[in-house]
């Protein structure tokens, strides 16, 4: 009975408290019922239609001096594997993308090397910008900006700016992976703090500059923990708007140093009832993005009947992922995606990076 209270009242488009989510998260048996209810409100807020973006991925270096035990992809500079992607290599890399598949977007992330310097990251902004002076530039993470508030002692706020003026659009919201500080220290005791992301994410905001939301889940995070976690990122949407999407990161843990301390739920089962949670709590987010090359395009057309609603990009290239173990590839064509969609029952739709629609 409580269940179906709560569930009645997420349908009923009023808002759940922290409790009611606790108990969603906590509920073992009905995981049916939670999904049908997820895909309900969706189908009430994005109809059939699921949208997706032509993009590419473009990872500019792996090596990092951070040590987070969630990450594969991490190498020193004396690694044999370890890389830094210049200036041209970038540009090559976008143009390969144009010619191949027209994309829109390019997504700009990499591992805190400790030898760049912060005129390599404002040049690689003005660098792209110049050669294509209309691809949308999502690039660096909270954990970059605070990197380079640290070594030029400006505030965020100058930061941001400047890479806005010289070509930034918007900044994914990762580096947040659990906003609950005890197990945040466990898993990144080296990363940004809770307080910084959350300053860092709302400065962009008020800048104008949209972000994304994210959360890593299937590690050591307890079920209070995401509670924090997404209540925060439901307090900062309702106080900036500034949020594109929700995007929920599962654990990849085989090639980790985390590995052995994962939570045993089943992963599938997992996944599917913690996106359908997110739909019916995050009641101010649009979109809730599922992630096929995490778990795989299976799961993820059957994600798009537990409240998801965006199928993410065609990346070309996700070596993060498969750094840690992901087994599920780095690119979908356009085309694939049009007809995955369409084989779920749903209307594909390509948008851009802030959701306009094509």
């Amino acid at each position: 009975m409580m269940l179906n209270s709560i569930l009645e009242k997420a349908l009923s488009f009023k808002r759940l408290n922290d409790d009611e989510l606790l108990c969603l998260l906590e509920e073992r048996e009905n995981i049916k019922d939670i999904a049908r209810a997820a895909d309900t409100l969706n189908l009430k807020i994005n109809s059939n239609k699921v949208s997706y973006v032509v993009n590419r991925n473009i990872n500019f270096t792996n090596i990092c001096d951070l040590n987070c035990r969630f990450c594969g992809y991490k190498r020193t500079k004396k690694s044999k594997d370890a890389f830094l992607l210049n200036y041209g290599e970038i540009i090559e890399k976008i143009s390969e993308g144009k010619n191949a598949i027209g994309i829109d977007e390019i997504c700009v992330t990499g591992g805190i090397n400790p030898e760049l310097k912060p005129d390599y990251y404002f040049n690689l902004v003005k660098a792209v910008r110049d050669a294509f002076p209309d691809i949308h530039i999502h690039a660096f993470s909270p954990q970059e900006i605070l990197q380079l508030s640290i070594s030029l002692g400006k505030p965020y706020a100058e930061i941001i700016l400047k890479l806005v003026k010289l070509g930034l659009n918007s900044m994914p919201g990762t580096a947040a992976e659990i906003l609950a500080e005890e197990t945040r220290h466990k898993i990144c005791p080296e990363k940004l703090s809770k307080a910084q992301w959350v300053e860092i994410i709302k400065t962009a905001h008020s800048l104008g500059v949209k972000t994304s939301a994210t959360i890593l889940f299937g590690h050591i995070e307890t079920n209070i923990d995401i509670v924090e976690h997404l209540s925060l990122i439901r307090r900062m949407q309702d106080e900036t708007s500034g949020f594109t999407e929700f995007i929920a990161l599962p654990f990849i843990s085989l090639k980790t140093s985390l590995r052995e301390k994962v939570n045993s739920a089943p992963i599938p089962d997992r996944i599917f009832k913690f996106y359908a949670i997110l739909r019916l709590y995050l009641d101010n987010f649009k979109n809730i993005q599922t992630s096929w090359p995490k778990i795989g395009v299976s799961a993820a057309l059957k994600s798009l009947e537990c409240g998801t609603n965006d199928f993410g990009g065609t990346l070309m290239e996700e070596n993060i992922t498969k750094s840690a173990g992901g087994t599920f590839g780095e690119y979908l064509s356009e085309s694939e995606i049009i007809n995955l969609i369409k084989s779920a029952g749903r209307i594909p739709v390509r948008r851009d990076t802030l959701y306009n629609i094509y």
